[in-house]
């Protein structure tokens, strides 16, 4: 533990106070540094850029990429090519991507700089957000999933995020010292089985239940599903609590014998809780219940996590939803500095010495250009829409995101940004253009329609299907009771509306494009979509629900097409 924790987040709040007032010239440091460091770079040096470190000769030279400009570049490196490809000292290990947007994971380098970003933003998010919400001398339940690590071709480590930093013994004693000490042993973090991590993680919780003052995931689709679990397996949980014997479907040794060592029978304890749980209505408040000490939880919960937002509120009662951090496989950009505000109209400071960052401008008049110029970080227009572009210490270099971000304001000199939505269309068929957030935007519309019988939207996706000849919008909904087919024709209808997009709605006046098709899924089809995917090697931690199945995706479209119970066909165009 670090001997005066006051002194010491003190402190980095005052660092960070200063690097934002002063963000320009930060950026130009940071972009200085980058390029010295990495001066002998093949990438760089191909490119003529021959040594010059400021932002005007940067800029010039060096073009706007995506991950499939870079891909021969990584591809090198992942085999095992150690001379300076990308950077100037060899790059020790790769990330993996979700692979949840595209149907396939990216390959992004990484190296310990990464970590040095990530511990300081976290820990300045937590001093600033312990001023508001303090956690004194408790436990966590961390609701986190470490994917083992394998080798590339070349020999370097390949992995996760989550493996890459929270793995990290640096990263998990940097975090031990300033906030509450994970409930979980490590071998339930790192377990191999992730339904039986979870079962474990939530027995955890329970055993240090007056203990517990934070719950966390990185992504708030965790704490929604392990609740969504805990409503399965209680009994079971409790009875384990009452015999202090773990139940049998946990079969991993190492986690058996790290169990066997925190799990001793405790009637009252097993009993209290039963007690709480056949009182509840729905399950309403039952974070809150279970765990009276807590006092927030922390996940992100922007973007598509925001669909989550009325199933965790549901489940946490009263106690306050805090998205945190805002980063990617490819690099760090900001935080939450306002932990109080709600989630869904929150929005992250940059921090101006985590990389080098440009916003291309996406306004109606910077996309008549041919060819809009990326701004700097301190040019941004509040209440303007940009695309993130990045330069890292890790070898990326004017890197497009795919992340549509808008200015929300500025801290000190360094803007505040809401996360929109990925950049690109997301579902076309002729000349109509919708975005991910044109999607959720539709779906939040229809959960309208079913709240108001009492139910909910569970998880979503959409595709696009032109097997019939004329293209239509499929959206499919796993929905958490029974409808009756007058709501559910209103929803499939409440869907159509809702796309205004100029040449969707001629398209579909023209019968162009054909109606919208709103198909309703069994209970638990998400959760065969999520398991297939961590069957495939995908993290738990950081998977995300893909909001429109790509063509390749044919064992998800499998599992979609073998779970539907009803279509409804839109009449809005009739």
């Amino acid at each position: 533990m670090l001997e005066n924790l006051e002194e010491y987040t003190e402190k980095l709040i005052e660092e960070f106070e200063a690097i934002s007032k002063d963000a320009e010239r930060v950026q130009k440091e940071t972009l200085r540094s980058i390029l010295e460091e990495n001066a002998s770079a093949e990438y760089l040096q191909s490119l003529g850029l021959n040594g010059k470190t400021d932002p005007e000769s940067f800029k010039a030279i060096i073009p706007l990429v995506t991950h499939d400009d870079l891909e021969p570049y990584i591809k090198r490196i992942f085999d095992g090519d150690n001379s300076p490809i990308l950077t100037g000292k060899p790059i020790p290990a790769i990330t993996l991507s979700s692979g949840t947007t595209k149907g396939k994971s990216k390959y992004v380098p990484w190296n310990e700089t990464f970590l040095d970003s990530g511990v300081q933003i976290l820990h300045t998010a937590f001093a600033i957000r312990d001023r508001e919400l303090p956690i004194k001398n408790g436990k966590c339940l961390s609701i986190v999933y470490l994917s083992a690590q394998s080798q590339t071709k070349g020999g370097l480590k390949l992995g996760t995020i989550a493996s890459h930093v929270i793995g990290n013994k640096r990263y998990t004693e940097a975090m031990a010292a300033i906030k509450s000490e994970m409930c979980s042993p490590q071998e339930v973090i790192s377990a191999p089985d992730f339904q039986q991590a979870m079962y474990c993680h939530l027995l955890c919780g329970l055993i240090f239940r007056d203990q517990i003052q934070l719950l966390e995931a990185l992504f708030i689709h965790s704490i929604v599903q392990a609740f969504r679990t805990f409503e399965q397996v209680w009994e079971e949980l409790c009875n384990d609590i009452r015999e202090g014997v773990l139940n049998s479907r946990i079969t991993i040794p190492s986690v058996r014998a790290a169990m066997s060592k925190i799990l001793k029978p405790d009637p009252e304890k097993a009993n209290l809780i039963h007690k709480i749980c056949t009182g509840l209505n729905n399950w309403y408040g039952v974070i809150q219940e279970l765990f009276p000490n807590a006092k927030y939880l922390l996940a992100i919960a922007t973007g598509s996590m925001e669909a989550y937002l009325p199933s965790v509120r549901h489940y946490a009662g009263e106690l306050p939803v805090v998205t945190n951090d805002y980063g990617a496989s490819e690099g760090w950009v900001g935080t939450n500095l306002h932990p109080t505000v709600p989630a869904e109209f929150a929005s992250y400071t940059v921090f101006p010495n985590c990389g080098y960052y440009e916003f291309i401008p996406l306004s109606e008049d910077a996309i008549a250009c041919v060819d809009p110029k990326p701004v700097g970080l301190t040019e941004v227009k509040v209440g303007e829409e940009y695309e993130i572009v990045m330069t890292t210490r890790t070898g990326l270099y004017r890197y497009k995101l795919g992340d549509v971000v808008k200015v929300t304001g500025f801290y000190n000199s360094t803007p505040e940004l809401k996360f929109i939505r990925r950049s690109g269309t997301l579902l076309s068929i002729n000349i109509d253009k919708n975005t991910e957030n044109d999607l959720r935007l539709a779906v939040v519309a229809a959960s309208k329609v079913l709240a108001e019988e009492k139910l909910e939207v569970v998880d979503y996706t959409s595709h696009v299907d032109s097997s019939q000849g004329l293209g239509h919008y499929v959206i499919l909904f796993e929905i958490s009771g029974e409808a009756s087919e007058e709501v559910l024709g209103e929803c499939c209808n409440s869907l159509e509306k809702s796309f205004v997009d100029a040449g969707y709605t001629s398209s579909r006046k023209v019968n162009n494009i054909g109606p919208l098709e709103l198909r309703v899924v069994r209970p638990g089809t998400f959760q065969k979509i999520f398991d297939h995917f961590i069957g495939m090697g995908a993290s738990p931690t950081q998977l995300k629900t893909p909001r429109c199945v790509p063509p390749t995706s044919t064992k998800v479209m499998q599992i979609l097409n073998d779970n539907v119970l009803n279509k409804y066909i839109s009449t809005v165009f009739n």
